[in-house]
């Protein structure tokens, strides 16, 4: 009986591979190509709906205390500008406000409404869609649309670490992924039989030995404990963060040399409950990741735009089990050396009913798109009619934001 050579590998690889628990759920692209010159785009994905309302306070807006009596006196938030203030748990990114390599964009959303689902509305972000679009009809991600845009791109895409796919970045553009949650134990021998059997294929020839050379310098790097994850119930300490920082480094050290874009997923946003403590862990990872990418980047940081965004918003109110509930507008985190910071970007529409969107949530006054076109000409120079036919199909973006120096 001839030899399927697919089958063979889904079943040796099947057999090999032990799944770790990993409950960061995290994820990380990269891209390659010196054809976009030394900027760097790093885009994280927020799943789960962050608080805005929490994460930049308006604390300004005597409102917030009357929907939020206990979450709004909850912490010593930051001062930003006199009327908004940063989440304390994020309080490390304070000295990249004051050098101005931290910014924020309040009151945005996608085209997104009403229904509120986070897989809808992650699609759509991914998408970089409007709402006038067919679900379904765009099968990539925006991100992986800006790489076909460039000119003799040598894209080696590249390494998704997780257990999440990133549709971002999914789309004809070159890619490759990997999961850390998923340990390679092949013996030296099966290797050898799949390089025999794979020989004459280039396709899965060449993603197989990929796959499992990164593995093995991944193992080679691994503790081999409990430390490629966070428990969700322990408060996360160095021990803890021992993967996710491999994870952040194993980023970084691709950034510092070819790689031109990196695409992370941070879960755990979803705050219906408990929210004071609840959000403490994914504002730990973000603050973490922000805060190494720029230790490990070095002079690179100087050239790059970290762009953090989540699906939508959450209501204005708590409710009644010291939570939040799926809501429309939201915030937009803007981290790097190459981008104009210590700034909240944005109109501010206020937080009286009237002003609420559906009477509920803060109503959105920008696209998140018109952000990551702008980001994007500002790094990569692309022709604005490009970024609003293309890359973002039915956008208007704008007035220039100015985000990028």
């Amino acid at each position: 009986m001839p030899i399927n050579r697919r089958f063979m590998l889904k079943g040796m690889l099947g057999a090999a591979c032990s799944v770790a628990a990993y409950p960061l759920t995290t994820t990380v692209t990269l891209a390659q190509g010196t054809a976009l010159g030394e900027k760097r785009l790093v885009v994280v994905i927020l799943r789960g709906a962050m608080d805005g309302l929490d994460a930049v306070r308006p604390t300004g807006d005597p409102l917030l205390a009357a929907y939020r009596p206990k979450l709004a006196a909850g912490g010593n938030p930051h001062d930003l500008d006199g009327f908004f203030a940063l989440a304390a748990p994020l309080g490390g990114l304070m000295p990249l406000w004051k050098a101005g390599e931290l910014g924020f964009v309040h009151a945005t959303s996608t085209p997104y409404r009403d229904k509120r689902s986070h897989f809808a509305g992650q699609d759509l972000l991914e998408a970089g869609t409007g709402m006038d679009v067919p679900a379904g009809a765009v099968r990539d991600g925006w991100l992986n649309r800006m790489l076909q845009a460039v000119p003799g791109l040598a894209a080696e895409t590249a390494y998704a670490v997780g257990r999440e796919a990133l549709p971002l970045l999914e789309g004809v553009a070159p890619a490759q992924s990997w999961t850390p949650g998923i340990q390679l134990q092949i013996t030296a021998q099966n290797r050898l039989l799949l390089e025999h059997v794979y020989h004459g294929d280039a396709l899965f020839r060449d993603s197989a030995d990929r796959a499992l050379t990164l593995a093995e310098e991944l193992a080679a790097d691994s503790t081999g404990d409990a430390a490629d994850g966070m428990s969700p119930a322990a408060p996360p300490g160095p021990k803890e963060f021992a993967g996710f920082d491999r994870l952040i480094d194993f980023a970084a050290g691709r950034l510092q040399g070819e790689t031109r874009i990196a695409a992370f997923s941070l879960s755990g946003w979803d705050t219906h409950r408990n929210q004071a403590v609840a959000i403490t862990r994914p504002y730990a990872q973000l603050e973490r990741m922000i805060l190494r990418l720029r230790d490990q980047l070095g002079d690179v940081w100087g050239n790059t735009v970290v762009l953090a965004m989540t699906e939508f918003g959450r209501t204005a109110q708590e409710n009644g089990s010291g939570g939040t509930d799926h809501g429309t507008a939201g915030v937009v985190v803007m981290a790097g050396g190459a981008m104009r910071g210590g700034k909240i970007y944005g109109t501010w529409p206020g937080l009286t009913e009237a002003a609420l969107y559906d009477r509920r949530d803060l109503m959105p006054t920008s696209d998140v798109r018109d952000w990551a076109a702008w980001t994007m000409r500002g790094l990569y120079g692309f022709d604005r009619n490009m970024l609003e036919g293309k890359i973002f199909p039915g956008l208007d973006m704008g007035p220039d934001r100015r985000i990028i120096l």
